[in-house]
């Protein structure tokens, strides 16, 4: 499938009207295995029993993905076990919901979507499944179906070492290996019927590092976001499709740590404006905003297809023959949230004629409600207060400034606004220089993210930043929960303690 027909990504929990599409894919997908699907009273026993551990994927709809899983007491099951026997002779009865491992009992993807990194989302989820029931881990028998091949000249596990060292290929091991997986023995006679393994599999586990014994399950709802921030040198580029050549790297690094967003810079595109020099600046500027259609096309696509919600920095973009600012939130599930500088520079102003936008809001994502505010906004308290007051627990600033003293009233006005609105702040901004570039040519950023300032946060207020103008990543968890125990239990309460009886902050209606 092109992914430029996809509308809309969700995991889902599988449901018995799923039943009838599941068994048409299974076939496609286990059609050199014999009894390639699950009967339809299997499938209703595992939603019935354990309803959080059966999800899929749709694309527009359509089935796409499905895993299967179940929760076993695992001392019965780690040393040589059949995939017969963990299931039950295939009728799940082995689930026990006082288990403390949860085991795979099947993964797979539909053949036509199998370039948009789906496997890695179920997985994803299985981790996060395990960490809220607070299980050990995740276990899997992992067919190796490649070594019919070598089975003449090999054993199982010198096949193994081998695929280790990328010697050998191997779909489902090299899957499993590079998504934390660890290899734990080899398993005979593991699934019958299974000849492109031999009937071998390799017992493959994940540890949960958060598992707590004898304690309460973990809360079902997220707390930890990771955040990806992208400090971007600002270097020449030939055309767009080596300018997203660089961008998907960064995307590929970030998600590569199962980030949930990546942010960019404002402005991060200029380089693009290298080859107008013949041009005034307002004319270059408007030649590069043709560019923003395309550049929000790609971003959307790499969100769908690295699982990550990226915050696209910012572009120049005309709308109603009027000069903008404006940037995108382009989600994993394929939606995509437009955002404006309410705030232009004066030099924007008299350089390029840029306009101020008309609205702003906060966006529900995955991982709650965030806020986006471009550069010079984040120096007007009053637009960050009222996305506070609408629920934004992260505030995204990208920004672009040339000199230090410039970069110092967006780092600090960033850290008040954590402070006053008792949430966090990510800056990104890009570093290097642009000398063809007019009015961009300087550029000085260190990108950060930023807390209250609390017993529960760091007392300076700084999670994490960057080195200053050199081009990195920067990831850093942040904790949801501990936004709410602030507002309930802080030494201060900035939002519950406002004098309402004496002030109040409103949006003017239009």
């Amino acid at each position: 499938m092109d992914i430029k027909e996809i509308d809309n990504i969700e995991l889902k929990y599988l449901t018995i009207d799923d039943y009838k599409e599941l068994k048409s894919v299974m076939i496609q997908v286990y059609k050199n295995i014999p009894d390639p699907y699950w009967e339809e009273d299997a499938i209703e026993y595992l939603i019935e029993h354990f309803p959080e551990g059966q999800v899929v994927i749709k694309i527009n709809g359509q089935l796409a993905g499905c895993a299967l899983s179940i929760i076993v007491d695992y001392a019965k099951y780690n040393r040589q076990h059949t995939y017969k026997k963990v299931t039950g002779d295939y009728t799940f009865s082995t689930h026990t919901n006082d288990g403390d491992m949860l085991y795979g009992i099947d993964v797979f993807i539909k053949p036509e979507f199998r370039a948009l990194r789906l496997g890695r989302r179920l997985y994803d989820y299985r981790k996060e499944l395990c960490e809220r029931l607070n299980l050990k881990g995740i276990a899997i028998g992992g067919r190796i179906p490649n070594y019919h091949k070598y089975a003449d000249e090999i054993s199982p596990k010198e096949y193994l070492q081998k695929v280790k060292r990328k010697e050998i290929h191997d779909p489902v091991l090299n899957f499993q290996l590079s998504n934390d997986f660890h290899a734990s023995k080899i398993l005979k006679g593991y699934l019958e019927g299974d000849e492109a393994s031999n009937e071998y599999a390799v017992l493959l586990e994940w540890d949960n590092i958060s598992y707590e014994e004898a304690v309460e399950q973990a809360e079902t709802q997220k707390s930890i976001v990771r955040l990806g921030l992208v400090q971007w040198q600002m270097r020449p580029y030939k055309n767009l499709d080596e300018l997203m050549q660089q961008a998907e790297f960064f995307v590929d690094s970030v998600s590569g740590y199962r980030s949930d967003f990546a942010l960019f810079p404002e402005f991060f595109n200029a380089p693009l404006m290298a080859g107008n020099n013949a041009m005034n600046p307002a004319e270059s500027i408007r030649d590069l905003a043709s560019y923003t259609p395309a550049i929000v096309e790609r971003f959307s696509e790499l969100a769908i297809s690295y699982n990550i919600n990226i915050i696209t920095g910012s572009m120049p973009e005309i709308k109603d023959e009027l000069l903008y600012n404006a940037g995108y939130l382009c989600k994993r599930d394929g939606s995509i949230d437009r955002f404006e500088k309410l705030h232009v520079t004066p030099d924007e102003r008299k350089v390029w004629g840029m306009q101020g936008g008309n609205g702003f809001k906060t966006f529900d994502t995955d991982c709650g409600k965030i806020g986006v505010l471009i550069c010079y906004d984040s120096e007007f308290p009053e637009l960050s207060r009222i996305l506070a007051d609408e629920g934004m627990n992260i505030l995204f600033i990208p920004f672009l400034t040339d000199t230090q003293n410039g970069y110092c009233r967006i780092r600090h006005c960033a850290q008040a606004r954590a402070i006053e609105n008792e949430c966090y702040v990510a800056i990104a901004g890009s570093v290097g220089n642009l000398p063809k570039v007019h009015n961009m040519d300087i550029q000085f950023a260190q990108s950060g993210v930023f807390t209250p300032c609390d017993f529960a946060f760091p007392t300076d207020g700084v999670k994490a930043q960057t080195t200053s103008n050199t081009e990195m990543i920067l990831i850093a968890d942040v904790d949801l929960n501990l936004l709410t125990e602030l507002n309930q239990v802080g030494s201060v309460n900035n939002l519950n303690d406002r004098r309402k009886d004496l002030y109040r902050l409103y949006r003017r209606k239009k």
